[in-house]
């Protein structure tokens, strides 16, 4: 299991299960685990999700099929968080509300 500080500060944590569930829905994630933590850490931007999530997200322009890492995620409380799933993405949502961006 992996703890990434969220740029809220919240420790969110990557297990090896959920990192099993985002390649097996999003193989296209498999060689993206070093840019899905650094996503989570250190984002772009991050938007509301429909359900209390949120989704970080990070460009990078030297990936093959989508410019943005997305890592969807909650904060359960001020000291814990989980990793939902993860993916790549060709531009960030325009209907979602952006919480913050750099």
């Amino acid at each position: 299991m992996l703890i990434i500080n969220s740029r809220s500060g919240v420790p969110i944590r990557l297990t090896e299960e959920r990192w099993n569930h985002i390649v097996s829905r999003h193989p296209e994630t498999l060689d993206c685990r070093e840019e899905v933590l650094e996503t989570l850490a250190d984002p772009d931007m991050v938007q509301q999700g429909d359900f209390g999530e949120l989704l970080a997200m990070r460009e990078y322009n030297e990936l093959k099929l989508g410019r943005f890492v997305v890592v969807v995620y909650r904060e359960a409380c001020p000291d814990d968080g989980f990793v939902l799933t993860a993916y790549l993405a060709g531009r960030p949502s325009s209907r979602r509300r952006v919480i913050w961006k750099r």
